[in-house]
């Protein structure tokens, strides 16, 4: 018996700053996960993780990652995923702290 599909939201890197990004809706990238598209279904989440790595000269690493809807849109669920929101954690500056 196969497990149930859960939520997920499409991410990568940006390939120039190294940033986490998520697909969108309309098939951007964006660097606000509120703003990614929820995949529900696990054969729309196939079509559109193909789409999003075709975009090769713009990200690297594309994967589904565990979502959940929340009030603003998707949330992450795991704690990969909540620091990757944070952003890049080597830059002296630090994008962490936010």
């Amino acid at each position: 018996m196969s497990r149930a599909f859960t939520p997920k939201v499409i991410t990568a890197n940006a390939l120039l700053e190294g940033d986490a990004i998520w697909f969108t809706e309309t098939s951007e990238w964006t660097r606000d996960i509120a703003q990614a598209e929820l995949i529900t279904d696990a054969a729309h989440g196939d079509i559109r993780l193909l789409e999003a790595k075709a975009d090769q000269s713009i990200v690297a690493g594309v994967y589904l990652a565990d979502a959940k809807a929340g009030p603003n849109g998707p949330e992450p669920v795991h704690l990969r995923e909540t620091f990757r929101t944070r952003g890049p954690s080597n830059y002296a500056h630090g994008k962490q702290g936010t």
